[in-house]
């Protein structure tokens, strides 16, 4: 039997390097902006959220199922610091936010033990996954606190490290809250505004907070579109240059980011003005700041999270420099 063959014309075939870009990104406030890159400015892409946060991105980025990333700095570097085969997935190519993160520490509302943060030394952390913000920060804490165990520094893993007695992954913001009102875990760090409307209702208790050391938010792209001499993608290129622009649009339209955020994210309009003016987006988002990513290595370093002579250097992690 005559088995008819399809054929397909050229313009039917979509070579990979025209297909648009699978795009990771946080559904919170700081994603205003990519919004109205999408609604305004022609950012062809497809916005794929990932709520759990950077560690969930760092594991799709490695699986190949987006192909950038906008995350948490601390979360990024600190991945490929510990890489110690292959090319770690994905390289830092743009700067999103420049100005620190505030994460809110955060327990249960009905754990009268918990009196301070000077309580939780040696108590069960709990984080999104290994490797996320929410992790890294937890040894930024224990730092700032002088809470790390003289073997952080001579090379032992930072598990064994830990000034904490577990860390209790549970993936999502919801069960995090989940955990700490049940004592699964006895507290976790989460951003500022995200966290504070559970203050107001009381689901959970507010007990201090710790600011980034260094610009919080960076651009990743999957090494796939990264070329050996360092060039991008044209498609990395052009996101960059919307982003630009939907950066503008933001900046000189805050009424209009307060109606977005308080309408179809999950915040007030009060706690979006207040965070307005807190937080800082570059005018152009193209490149890394080296000494910025020094400087995070150099800390995450000091808290054991990352080792002398042990993973990816850090002018190897960047492939744009500004």
């Amino acid at each position: 039997m005559f088995s008819p063959v399809c054929y397909l014309r050229e313009q039917d075939i979509i070579p990979d390097t025209m297909a648009p870009l699978r795009v990771g990104f946080v559904p919170e406030h700081f994603s205003t902006p990519i919004h109205f890159a999408q609604k305004y400015y022609g950012l062809d892409a497809q916005l794929i959220p990932f709520p759990s946060g950077t560690g969930h991105m760092i594991t799709a980025l490695r699986a190949g199922e987006i192909d950038i990333g906008i995350g948490l700095t601390e979360g990024w570097v600190a991945a490929l610091g510990r890489t110690e085969e292959g090319d770690g997935g994905y390289r830092l190519v743009g700067t999103y936010v420049e100005t620190p993160l505030c994460w809110a520490i955060s327990t249960g509302a009905k754990r009268p033990e918990i009196t301070s943060v000077d309580s939780l030394n040696g108590s069960k952390i709990g984080v999104s996954r290994i490797g996320s913000g929410s992790y890294v920060m937890g040894y930024v804490l224990a730092d700032q606190q002088n809470w790390l165990l003289p073997t952080a520094a001579a090379g032992t893993t930072a598990e064994s490290a830990s000034p904490y007695s577990d860390f209790v992954v549970l993936n999502t913001f919801a069960k995090l809250r989940e955990a700490v009102n049940s004592g699964e875990a006895d507290f976790f760090m989460w951003e500022h505004f995200t966290s504070k409307r559970y203050y107001d209702s009381g689901e959970i208790r507010r007990i201090g907070e710790i600011y980034t050391p260094w610009s919080s938010w960076k651009i990743v792209a999957s090494t796939a579109l990264v070329s050996e001499d360092g060039s991008l993608d044209a498609r990395v290129e052009d996101l960059m240059e919307k982003l630009n622009q939907g950066i503008k649009h933001f900046n000189e339209n805050h009424e209009e980011a307060v109606e977005y955020i308080s309408t179809a994210l999950d915040y007030s309009a009060e706690d979006a003005k207040e965070w307005l003016k807190t937080v800082r987006f570059p005018e152009r988002t193209q490149g890394v700041d080296l000494e910025v990513v020094n400087k995070t290595v150099s800390l995450l370093r000091k808290a054991g999270v990352l080792f002398n002579g042990k993973g990816m250097q850090p002018d190897a992690m960047v492939a744009k420099q500004r």
